[in-house]
């Protein structure tokens, strides 16, 4: 093994080793304690680098099939596998970083067994795993080739895995062309979220455009780092071919995007002098323009150095294109910026560093490159590199470089991991995860409410100003419920809910607790937070007013035992109107005593609760859509409330 190689697996092993103790702390304590990530901001540098930026790297996989298999370009066959094994990598890749943004990971087979036919995300989550399954068909026969599969039934697999690669490469090329372009279309539904230089109504084909040229440059980059890392020679005659294709392609993706904003009126934004104009400047002379003009020169073209010159400006360039589109473009409220963490980006680092390390291993013991392994340059037959000479008098654990790497590379591991401990620090292991959420109090508003179709469900609509209430329909006032200021709220009409229960002593059912001296304390006086419990017991009033520490036998009152909440006297024992015996909330065993439950919680746990109860007695009367989530979230936002819903049209056609 060579210095360089050695060198290069020392570094990428700690880099994983932070991994290890970053993917710890995330799968143990949630993204709230190893992210930047927000309500507001759901979705950083994960999404942005290892799935939008990583599917676009990955794209050499596709691009080098069609060249060799379909348009018959022989000349290309060496980059072939390479390509290849590089996109299942870097799809793997992907679905690892997926794994770490997602919430609840546990959960991503929902997608297959809950289809969501017009969601644009679902079919870029059916395309990823069949292309993913198309790759690992593609690449298997590169493994079967190995000597250990050299026996029945492997050698049938890889005879009838040959026969079907024209197949698999057709429909790999579909599936991807189809995600590389859907991830485009995901924000077709933003156009007021994201700037005007980066949206588009063609996004998706400037997506496509730039992943061609992009995986076109990556093939290149990638017999570069072989190149150097492996001594394969470079084969500049076809590298220079790659380098004339991408030229073509980035000058028809800059035209693309110019002409699409020079018809939009938008081109003008480009050159106003604002940092959003320099920035899109920026990033499309450095991942198009410039690369596409310097190779488009056949002796930069016929250049190692300016080959990877303008590989690397289109790789970043690219990168920079899907940052901007997913972050820095990308419209957040004011004082609610992102920035990500240093985990953020260590979990991507891991991620391409365990992939490389994968891409090392593979080309280190199977024919990844085949013609390097069947003959030399001038087609001599090729030998095996010699190994380290053995130094007996070395201090390196006197064993050869080949058996002491893999110790060397556990300490690199080890070491790394146990400074990524010393720096996360013990308030990131301990303290709630959780991004505070502080609770916006439910809104009045004048409303009316329908009458009640099959299973009791109404239509519940804010009254509009200067429209009549129409036929059948009855004013009343409304609860808006919006705790967490997202505007996908529910409409609560108050008055059914006393009616239909028995009037005012029926409070009691929902206001299960009380602050003292207060009569049917409203939920967020209590739960405070929309995620998180709050601590509603305030230790130091009770000191105050019982005396001091004199007064702890009150509450306290076993002296032989710990002074906690645990062992303390309930608080309806001072408090005798504080609980109601008659209420539907009954909290959860082991809940803590003066720990009031996230504002979410509570208000799932009544509503559905008391929805449920009701469907189980009368489930003729009420149905089971009655209890379903969609009954009083209706997902419309406060604006629509104002133009929806069957009875504005009535009122407009009087």
């Amino acid at each position: 093994m060579s210095t360089r190689r050695h060198v290069l697996k020392t570094i990428l092993w700690a880099i994983m080793g932070v991994l290890a103790v970053v993917t710890v702390v995330r799968f143990l304590r949630g993204l709230g304690a190893t992210t930047a990530l927000t309500d507001v901001t759901p979705w950083g540098f994960w999404i942005a680098f290892d799935v939008m930026s990583g599917v676009a790297l990955a794209a050499g996989g596709f691009v080098l099939a069609a060249t060799f298999y379909i348009f018959h370009m022989e000349a290309y066959h060496p980059f072939t596998r390479p390509a290849i094994l590089t996109a299942f990598l870097g799809y793997i890749a992907v679905a690892v970083g997926i794994m770490y943004d997602l919430g609840l990971p546990w959960n991503i087979w929902h997608t297959i067994f809950f289809p969501q036919f017009r969601s644009v995300l679902f079919e870029v989550a059916m395309c990823v795993m069949l292309y993913l399954t198309v790759l690992a068909l593609e690449f298997s026969p590169v493994i079967l080739e190995h000597r250990w599969f050299n026996r029945p039934p492997f050698t049938a697999i890889y005879a009838l895995l040959r026969k079907a690669t024209i197949p698999l490469v057709i429909t790999g090329i579909v599936l991807s062309s189809l995600h590389q372009s859907s991830l485009g279309s995901l924000f077709l539904i933003a156009p007021y979220r994201l700037h005007p230089l980066w949206y588009s109504p063609i996004i998706w084909i400037l997506f496509l455009v730039s992943a061609i040229g992009l995986g076109l440059m990556m093939v290149t980059a990638e017999s570069f780092f072989s190149s150097w890392m492996f001594g394969h020679r470079l084969r500049m005659n076809q590298l220079a071919g790659l380098g004339k294709a991408a030229s073509v392609v980035l000058f028809l993706y800059a035209t693309l995007r110019l002409g699409d904003l020079a018809v939009r009126g938008t081109l003008g934004s480009a050159i106003d002098g604002s940092w959003q104009g320099n920035l899109f400047l920026f990033e499309l002379v450095l991942g198009a323009l410039l690369p596409a003009t310097l190779l488009a020169f056949r002796g930069v073209r016929n250049s190692p150095a300016g080959l990877a010159a303008s590989a690397a400006m289109t790789v970043l360039g690219t990168i920079g294109y899907r940052f901007d589109v997913c972050i820095v473009a990308f419209y957040r409220p004011e004082g609610m910026s992102y920035f990500p963490s240093w985990m953020e980006v260590a979990v991507s680092l891991g991620i391409v560093a365990g992939a490389v390390l994968v891409f090392i291993f593979f080309v280190e013991r199977l024919r990844v490159y085949p013609e390097e392994h069947e003959s030399g340059e001038h087609g001599e037959e090729a030998r095996p590199s010699p190994g380290p000479v053995f130094n007996p008098g070395t201090v390196r654990a006197l064993l050869p470089l080949s058996l002491a790497a893999p110790r060397f590379y556990s300490i690199a591991f080890v070491g790394a991991a146990a400074a990524a401990i010393g720096i996360i620090s013990g308030n990131v292991l301990h303290a709630d995860p959780s991004v505070h959420t502080p609770v916006s109090a439910a809104r009045t508003l004048d409303g009316v409410v329908g009458p009640p179709t099959g299973g009791h469900l109404r239509d519940v609509r804010v009254l509009q100003k200067d429209i009549p209430v129409p036929d059948g329909y009855k004013a009343m006032p409304l609860l808006m419920i919006n705790g967490n200021r997202d505007d996908r709220l529910v409409l609560f009409s108050h008055d059914l809910h006393i009616t239909k229960f028995g009037g005012l002593p029926s409070c009691v059912k929902c206001h299960h607790e009380n602050l003292p001296f207060d009569k049917n304390t409203t939920c967020d006086k209590c739960h405070r937070d929309m995620y998180n419990t709050t601590d509603t017991f305030r230790h130091a009033s009770h000191v105050a007013k019982l005396g001091g520490e004199k007064g702890c036998v009150r509450c306290h009152r076993d002296t032989n035992q710990v002074k906690d909440r645990a062992t303390a006297t309930a608080c309806s024992k001072c408090h005798a109107d504080v609980p109601s015996q008659e209420t539907v909330v009954k909290p959860k065993e082991g809940t803590k005593k003066g720990v009031a439950a996230g504002y979410m919680d509570a208000m799932h746990g009544l509503c559905i609760t008391c929805h449920r109860q009701m469907v189980q007695q009368s489930p003729k009367e009420y149905g089971p859509d009655f209890a379903r989530c969609a009954n009083c979230h209706r997902d419309f936002d406060a604006t629509q409330l104002l133009r929806m819903g069957p009875y504005a049209e009535e009122a407009r056609r009087k």
